[in-house]
């Protein structure tokens, strides 16, 4: 399963960011999902950054596998998830 969070319309709104994003991985979480596409958008980059720090977080971190940074779409961001045995 595959989950995708686009930030385009909430793009000025940090609360609402930070919200949307610690919602998207508890989904990812709860539905043991393999990956959650984060669609920044390109602009500045300022929000690809507020994503990364998010994701660097050490309770977000400890979550997930591995970010990996679109290399043909600057505006687009994929968190992997792996899942061990049956009750992770």
């Amino acid at each position: 399963m595959k989950l995708k969070l686009d930030l385009h319309d909430i793009f000025n709104k940090g609360r609402d960011i930070e919200r949307s994003l610690q919602d998207i991985i508890n989904q990812a979480v709860e539905k043991k999902a393999t990956s959650v596409e984060i669609i920044p958008g390109k602009g500045s980059g300022a929000l690809k950054k507020t994503v990364l720090r998010f994701l660097e977080r050490k309770d977000i971190k400890a979550l997930y596998h591995r970010v990996e940074k679109d290399s043909d779409n600057f505006g687009r961001l994929f968190v992997h998830f792996k899942w061990k045995g049956k009750g992770h």
